[in-house]
């Protein structure tokens, strides 16, 4: 038996990578949902946030697109207890500063969620390196 596998991970651990698992699945969701916009809800929309979305830049979206693909994977690693969540939380928490400074500065559309998905990063990323130190994630 490898050390790993004899170190107790406590339950509240499972708790929160698995709520962490479906919240960045929700960030995939909307993800899909902006990116596979038809032109039928664009229609719908204000000019102005019609505009909004047709100049939104590239980056932008690949930092999106990265931020919740990564988190997912991220999240999912955590679960099956893998050291390499660290790395790519670390990488999805990167994208979604870029996503979300944009957001907040550029757009000047920042809400609630702002702040908490940057702290939700923070924490994920946290959780990890504390998991290996830990010895919970090999």
């Amino acid at each position: 038996m490898t050390e790993i596998e004899t170190k107790k991970v406590p339950i509240w651990y499972w708790i929160v990578t698995i709520l962490a698992l479906l919240w960045n699945a929700m960030g995939v969701v909307a993800y899909i949902g902006q990116a596979n916009m038809s032109d039928e809800v664009l229609a719908q929309m204000s000019e102005t946030d019609q505009q909004m979305y047709a100049n939104l830049p590239v980056w932008y979206t690949a930092a999106f697109a990265i931020a919740v693909f990564a988190g997912t994977l991220g999240c999912l690693a955590l679960v099956l207890r893998k050291k390499w969540a660290y790395v790519i939380l670390l990488i999805s928490l990167i994208a979604a500063i870029a996503q979300m400074s944009y957001l907040t500065f550029v757009l000047e559309m920042a809400n609630a969620m702002t702040p908490l998905i940057i702290i939700v990063g923070m924490a994920l990323v946290y959780l990890a390196k504390h998991g290996i130190r830990k010895g919970w994630i090999s």
